[in-house]
């Protein structure tokens, strides 16, 4: 591991060689400073997300915070997995600031910048919040398409909205829409995926009227109407019946985009590569990748994955490798994907061919004192690794929340216990940390199995806390304005200001260039 300092960094942004640029803390810290290249890998997961953002340990890699030791911390943990070209950012974003250099706030910069970029570039057209309420209640000839997953869709909508996240839009659009002088509205929670939505729509050459809903459904709110909560309005499963007008559609933007097309061998060749990172992303629904895909890929759902493409992609200068059933999906995706300027993005060709089995390996745990999830907890000291989020929405009563790499907070709690059991979500990164526990407390440390989720479905009935933990506590999640416990109106002001700003702030920046 060696040390740069933040000039030497910036070159090696714009050399063109691969890089990957690893922000050791946790993600609500993340999101108020950090370089535009960095991808947040809080060293709390770092046994889970590594696996995810480096499929090559060879690659070069820069570990960054801000200036705390984690980085190092984080450096060391790759060392240890067998990373080969390891860098720490001498002083964290302290220094990159002083030497002249940008930082920005907020998650999923590059791609939320992108999707500002489009709507420049590409004169993507909009509608307030009022001319759509008033359209609603006019009955004009329309349908109003949601972009984000099922899950966000339920949580909030607007009335008459169909959910149909942004990589299903372009495939499945002909048979939502059949009459070319129906109107099309997409929107999302905010800006990016109704402008990306639009836009896509719109590069695949569809002939209706497309518009993305200003501000989405933030700018619904903030103009004084109600979403509606808990709707499962969705596109009909299995392919469409137009999909073969999709492929065409789909097949001209990806070829004016410069999108690559491989075969299976090919892709078998680019992952015994030693030199190159490979990321090979199956861009379907995850209910389809989940009932059947190619060993070694990873789910990146269209729509998300330019939405969020540092969730999955760490490393600039990689191969990115496609994979859908038809093609539709994947050469959409392809074209953003090299717009927002990865060089190398490739479609499989009949990647999902002749696939008679998957192949699932599971992580390598700790060895753990396993508990029932029908077991009695009631003379235990239930430690919630979950998200902050999460515990708020539910947990199991008298658990007390915690982030690992932070658990010497709750030192006197479990000096007092006399038994300890830990659960996460689904329980991996409760096993993770039973070491760290055990040395904070002499009482036995115990893993729920299956973690909360397993819990749940036993039957039992978790409880909810809003305001616990509070907001400045959150430091592991990025809070949208509407998580806030209070001042949601301005956060969302700001939040939404925060976005229109980002296309001059990577001017200020300038490494960026989107653009195929």
């Amino acid at each position: 591991m060696t040390r740069i300092d933040a000039a030497t960094l910036r070159g090696w942004i714009q050399d063109g060689r691969e890089l990957a640029i690893l922000d050791a803390r946790e993600e609500g810290e993340f999101g108020t400073s950090h370089l535009f290249w960095a991808v947040p890998c809080p060293l709390s997961r770092a046994e889970l997300r590594i696996p995810v953002l480096l499929p090559r340990l060879g690659t070069r890699i820069v570990c960054v915070d801000d200036g705390r030791g984690l980085a190092e911390r984080l450096a060391e943990y790759l060392a240890g997995q067998g990373a080969t070209d390891l860098h720490v950012l001498d002083g964290g974003t302290p220094a990159w600031a002083a030497a002249g250099f940008v930082l920005f706030s907020g998650v999923n910069v590059p791609s939320k910048a992108f999707g500002e970029w489009v709507e420049h570039r590409y004169g993507t057209e909009s509608v307030d919040a009022a001319e759509l309420k008033a359209w609603i209640d006019g009955g004009r000839d329309m349908v109003v398409l949601d972009s984000r997953p099922l899950e966000e869709f339920r949580s909030m909508s607007i009335p008459t909205g169909i959910n149909v996240p942004g990589g299903e839009l372009a495939y499945r659009i002909a048979d939502l829409a059949p009459d070319p002088a129906m109107l099309i509205v997409v929107n999302c929670a905010g800006r990016t995926r109704s402008i990306m939505g639009a836009e896509s729509l719109r590069r695949a050459g569809v002939p209706n009227p497309v518009v993305a809903l200003r501000n989405g459904t933030t700018g619904w709110e903030l103009a004084g109407f109600a979403c509606e909560r808990g709707q499962t309005r969705r596109y009909a499963p299995g392919p469409p019946a137009t999909a073969r007008l999709a492929l065409d559609r789909a097949r001209a933007f990806a070829e004016a985009s410069g999108v690559g097309v491989i075969g299976p061998l090919d892709l078998t060749r680019y992952a015994e590569d030693p030199d190159r990172t490979l990321y090979a992303l199956d861009v379907r629904d995850p209910a389809e990748f989940a009932a059947q895909h190619r060993p070694g890929s990873r789910n990146a759902p269209g729509g998300q994955l330019i939405q969020a493409t540092d969730q999955w992609i760490a490393v600039r200068g990689a191969r990115i490798a496609l994979l859908d059933d038809d093609g539709v999906r994947a050469r959409m995706a392809g074209a953003w994907l090299r717009q927002m300027g990865f060089l190398d993005v490739f479609v499989v060709e009949n990647g999902l061919d002749d696939i008679d089995a998957m192949v699932v390996v599971p992580p390598v745990l700790p060895h753990a004192d396993l508990v029932a999830p029908t077991a009695s907890l009631d003379s235990a000291l239930v430690v919630d690794l979950a998200r902050s989020v999460d515990y708020r929405a539910g947990h199991i009563p008298g658990a007390v929340w915690g982030i690992r790499t932070r658990l010497d907070a709750l030192r006197d709690s479990l000096a007092a216990a006399e038994r300890v059991v830990v659960t996460s979500v689904d329980g991996t990164l409760a096993r993770l940390a039973v070491a760290e526990l055990q040395g904070l407390t002499a009482a036995p440390v115990q893993v729920l199995a299956g973690g909360t989720t397993a819990w749940i479905a036993a039957g039992n009935i978790p409880v909810a806390d809003r305001i616990n933990p509070p907001d400045e506590a959150c430091v592991d999640f990025y809070l949208r304005p509407y998580d806030r416990n209070s001042g949601v109106a301005a956060a969302m002001q700001a939040y939404l200001s925060w976005e229109i700003d980002l296309v001059h702030e990577i001017e200020r920046d300038g490494t960026v260039a989107f653009g195929a």
